[in-house]
């Protein structure tokens, strides 16, 4: 129901963009402004991981109990994605610390600067997801991808209960259904086709993978900035799904609510919804993410009008519970 995408510029650095494709056109989504330095727990009681974050963090927060995307202050960047086949196992069986699904991400930009970080701390599997539902009764199952200011890229998933992690610059472009190394089989063969003349034009996620793959060997590496920020936003329309289009044989599938794009180099988060006209964004160089900051956040999925940057529209905010069962 997503896609995810990272380009490489002709000046070296790098953007991620992503979409969110969800079933409820009426999500509560917010931009969060998290400062380094915050004591925090899994969100699970007994047996929760506790830690305190290593860096502040702009995310996207869904249902006021998920964070789904977002960048932190060392550059690493984060997406959240659906995944119908994730299995995160038996928690009793694991005897592993737990932490809710909505603080997966979050976990990881609170902790890691790059992605080999993030992958050599991840390695043995330290942790048991535990889920529940989202608010609109769809199960919340995911997998993450990482990208950071150097290229690095990797994907983790649940897969028959334990992690599984892709790690490599090569994968850039990540969607939904399958796993992610059939995922790489499926597009494997349209890149012997060669998309020159014909790509798969659905909207599920193996022809999404498919057709963001070829926009993105096909695009122009940008030395602008300016210039090379407008490829990636075309790259994400490009492959998000018009709102109100589903199929009522794959209920797995849904509109394009939103999409958010990162500029590692610049520090720079971008929000894009599909129901306002204008892109927001914030420049992390610019904001206080200091210990002594305060939480502070801004609802994005309404009617507004504004655009730019609005890091002087976030209000003081206690922090969200992560969502659990």
């Amino acid at each position: 129901m997503c896609t995810r995408v990272l380009y490489g510029t002709g000046a070296g650095t790098f953007l991620t963009g992503r979409s969110m494709d969800w079933s409820d056109v009426h999500m509560q989504t917010e931009l969060w402004m998290f400062p380094r330095g915050m004591a925090r727990n899994g969100g699970t009681g007994d047996g929760t991981v506790y830690w305190t974050s290593t860096y502040g963090s702009a995310v996207i927060v869904i249902y006021d109990l998920a964070t789904s995307d977002g960048l932190n202050e060392a550059g690493l960047a984060g997406n959240l994605l659906y995944l119908a086949e994730s299995d995160f196992g038996d928690a009793a069986a694991r005897e592993k610390p737990t932490i809710s699904v909505g603080a997966w991400l979050q976990y990881m930009l609170d902790n890691y600067a790059t992605v080999a970080e993030a992958v050599a701390a991840m390695r043995n599997d330290p942790l048991t997801i535990i889920t529940a539902d989202a608010p609109n009764g769809k199960p919340a199952t995911v997998h993450i991808a990482l990208s950071d200011a150097g290229g690095d890229s990797a994907i983790f998933e649940f897969v028959g209960g334990a992690l599984t992690i892709h790690h490599s610059a090569d994968y850039r472009v990540m969607t939904n259904s399958p796993v992610y190394d059939q995922q790489l089989a499926i597009n494997a063969y349209w890149d012997l086709i060669g998309g020159q003349h014909f790509l798969p034009g659905t909207i599920t996620a193996a022809d999404r993978f498919a057709r963001a793959s070829y926009n993105l060997k096909s695009t122009p590496k940008f030395d602008d900035r300016r210039a090379a920020l407008a490829a990636i936003f075309s790259q994400m329309r490009a492959v998000s799904t018009p709102l109100g289009m589903s199929d009522p044989e794959k209920p797995n599938i849904s509109s394009t609510l939103w999409r958010t794009v990162v500029d590692h180099d610049a520090r720079r988060y971008y929000f894009d919804s599909v129901i306002n006209p204008s892109v927001v964004w914030i420049d992390l160089d610019k904001v206080d993410l200091a210990e002594s900051a305060q939480v502070a956040k801004l609802p994005l999925q309404v009617s507004e009008d504004f655009g730019g940057n609005v890091s002087d529209r976030l209000t003081p905010a206690e922090p969200f519970e992560f969502l659990v069962p």
